[in-house]
């Protein structure tokens, strides 16, 4: 039966979203979320890298990251999804309680719920991609190994 996620204040599966208050370690800082590490990487190597580093939400960090006025690295569309799995794989590996929580979804289907998102989630018709949710169950399988 597949598992639902979307809102990081659904117990258990919050920690699923990018939102969840789930810091780690990756790539010389110390990240509050993973939506500050995928954000941010949009413009490393220019001053609003720092700005999003150190929003102070995760929803700050996503305004930022989205804003088109900043200037998004070329490579962007090539990158994301292993920008995404480098900020899972840190973010679960490196919190134990959130690694039991998606070791314990076994072998089931993860689908982010989101209603606005047909690329990381799944949509308002469940059309989308479900990205974020391919992604989880791989780095499950990782954690597994």
């Amino acid at each position: 039966m597949p598992i639902y996620f979307y809102s990081v204040n659904s117990i258990p599966y919050g920690c699923f979203s990018n939102f969840s208050n789930h810091s780690f370690e990756l790539d010389g800082h110390k990240w509050k979320t993973s939506e500050h590490y995928f954000q941010a990487q949009k413009f490393v190597g220019t001053k609003y890298f720092s700005d999003v580093l150190n929003a102070s939400s995760p929803r700050k960090a996503a305004s930022l990251g989205r804003n088109r006025s900043f200037p998004l690295r070329k490579d962007w569309e090539e990158v994301k999804e292993d920008v995404m799995r480098e900020a899972l794989y840190a973010k679960f590996s490196q919190n134990e309680s959130i690694k039991s929580v998606l070791l314990s979804t076994e072998e089931e289907e993860l689908i982010e719920d989101s209603p606005i998102d047909y690329y990381w989630g799944c949509g308002q018709d469940q059309t989308g991609k479900n990205r974020l949710g391919c992604l989880l169950a791989e780095i499950r399988e990782k954690l597994r190994d």
